[in-house]
């Protein structure tokens, strides 16, 4: 099929390549020109695994393409909206201009036939009302809503093997046009056996809010039971794993420490309370709310916890932290945990020294305040206390014994429960983690 991609950020210059490598011709449409350019070259402008090798494999193919120009749009058969909905300047509501612009463009090389597909994420009621502007101005176009559950790390793998598929459709013959376009497009992986659920628009935009709803809330209250636990002495990883067992729980999304961040869960649990409210049913969101607030003093207790561990001042105290991205695998250092405490360590009085294997540069552009540096080692130079604050591979397996030589004081504090306690304790550190007891 012919397909294009409104949009090339993280989403959707992933969707664009997999679905070139799904055997569809494809353009990216990007409007950011050295975006499109450096994509269009085979380089990919984030760090995500497996993503770079697929782009440069689908260029090579001939069937991807990118372009700034909403013209050579023209002819899909089949259009995909992956454009941003960040959170609104002072307040939790989504920021739809970017979604609007973009179908209000497109709308101009649309034709009769085509299919609009949104895969942003977007509070209810908005494919609706975004139907009504595709059909009035091109009749006998139509719209889908088709959310993505792109898991950042392991995006490729969960567009090309996603665990299911999504289709909000309109009703009627429409939607039976939609589906079969939809199917088209997603052969292989219909093929492959994934499960897929057809609903209608306001369900299928439900489907994503809820599900990272569901996956923050659980990872509050797991931190919620690691404040109880500093407060009773119980260890929390413990607690996690003991419940863990019981299937209708399960160990997933159970680790305590320093919570959520990122580009996703934090701005769209936020603007689900706020469409709540505007729908007059915010009181059935309000544990949201707490879900949030929860995750938000788990930055706070960080740095208590570090000022503790600096005997209580951290006024020239030299604090290494090894981990800057929300997550691992992943440069993305929006709403970054990791970054807020390191900011707040510094603003109280530390010297900062943060590196991360991925999102270094990232960090120098947007955080020029802070003292970026290149490897652990570094990092940790005569440092009075060293903070894991992302779970990395290279942070998870550092040799405690080797590393003890760098440091002026063997003082570790794990903000992702991603060292061997035991290890660690073994060469002579003292082991802090949220929700633990000291070691």
């Amino acid at each position: 099929m012919d397909i294009s991609v409104i949009g090339c950020g993280y989403l959707g210059a992933v969707h664009a390549a997999s679905m070139a490598q799904l055997g569809h011709d494809v353009v990216g449409i990007e409007v950011d020109v050295p975006k499109a350019e450096l994509l269009a070259s085979g380089t990919a402008p984030f760090h995500e695994p497996g993503f770079e090798t697929l782009l440069k494999d689908s260029l090579a193919s001939g069937r991807l393409r990118f372009s700034s120009d909403m013209a050579d749009a023209a002819g899909s058969q089949v259009h995909f909206v992956c454009v941003g909905t960040p959170q609104k300047r002072g307040e939790y509501a989504a920021d739809l201009r970017y979604v609007e612009s973009a179908t209000e463009s497109l709308t101009d090389v649309l034709a009769p036939g085509e299919l609009v597909v949104g895969k942003s994420t977007v509070p209810v009621g908005t494919a609706a009302r975004l139907a009504e502007l595709v059909t009035g101005k091109v009749p006998g176009a139509l719209l889908a809503w088709n959310p993505e559950f792109l898991r950042e790390g392991f995006a490729v793998q969960d567009t090309l093997h996603p665990d299911r598929l999504v289709y909000g459709l309109p009703a009627g013959t429409d939607g039976d046009t939609a589906r079969a376009l939809l199917d088209e497009v997603y052969a292989t992986i219909v093929a492959d056996g994934t499960p897929q659920v057809v609903t209608d628009y306001a369900t299928a935009e439900m489907v994503k809010t809820a599900a990272n709803s569901f996956l923050a809330t659980k990872i509050s209250f797991i931190n919620a039971m690691a404040e109880l636990c500093e407060a009773t002495g119980a260890d929390v990883k413990q607690l996690a794993d003991a419940i863990g067992y019981d299937d209708r729980i399960g160990r997933k999304f159970l680790n305590a420490g320093l919570g959520f961040g990122g580009g996703c869960l934090p701005k769209d649990i936020r603007a689900f309370m706020a469409r709540a409210g505007e729908l007059g049913a915010d009181q059935a969101l309000t544990f949201l709310r707490e879900v949030d607030n929860i995750n938000m003093r788990r930055r706070i207790r960080m740095v208590e916890l570090a000022r503790e561990v600096c005997d209580g001042s951290l006024l020239g105290k030299r604090i290494a932290v090894l981990g800057a991205a929300f997550k691992p695998d992943s440069d993305d250092i929006r709403d970054s945990p990791a970054l807020n405490v390191a900011a707040q360590l510094q603003l109280q009085g530390a010297t900062v020294r943060v590196t991360d294997p991925a999102a270094n540069e990232n960090i120098r552009r947007s955080w020029p305040q802070l003292e970026v540096v290149e490897t652990a080692e570094e990092a940790a130079h005569r440092a009075d206390a060293v903070l894991v604050l992302t779970e990395w591979k290279q942070f998870r397996e550092l040799d405690p014994v080797a590393f003890g030589q760098v440091v002026a004081r063997k003082a570790v504090l794990d903000g992702r429960q991603a060292l061997d306690r035991d290890t660690w304790v073994a060469a002579g550190w003292s082991y802090r983690a949220l929700g633990r007891r000291a070691g």
